[in-house]
């Protein structure tokens, strides 16, 4: 039996416990499954322009970006990008000079709370030094 009620061919089962299935070609799931996607992408899009617009999200310049992508240290990235020394994110930070270089090298790990204290500093989540 094909649905005459769109343009997608589908056969109906019914299952031994009364359960009704549509059956259709794969070609067609597989094309529903792009569409679903496509409207995901195009609302996430424009969740994220939302959030750009109300200052809620901030874009990156790629030469940055590219470093934390290519593992440089996401506090050192986000420093140098705001146009900090790390004696004056250190400060902002109510951290020590030197702990936060050890931070940026990876000789150390800050605790979550140092942590916060950075992004707080450097005006970003936590999520964006992660």
């Amino acid at each position: 039996m094909t649905d005459k009620k769109s343009t997608i061919r589908a056969q109906f089962i019914t299952t031994a416990t009364g359960e009704r299935l549509a059956v259709i070609p794969e070609a067609e799931y597989q094309r529903m499954l792009d569409a679903l996607e496509d409207r995901s992408d195009a609302e996430a899009v424009r969740v994220f322009k939302q959030r750009l617009a109300d200052g809620e999200e901030e874009l990156m310049p790629a030469e940055f970006a590219n470093r934390i992508i290519n593992g440089e240290s996401a506090i050192r990235v986000w420093r140098e990008y705001r146009a900090m020394t790390a004696r004056e994110l250190a400060e902002k930070a109510e951290i020590s000079a030197g702990f936060l270089s050890q931070i940026e090298k990876g000789e150390r790990d800050g605790s979550f709370e140092t942590i916060k204290k950075i992004a707080a500093a450097l005006e970003i989540s936590v999520d964006d030094l992660c």
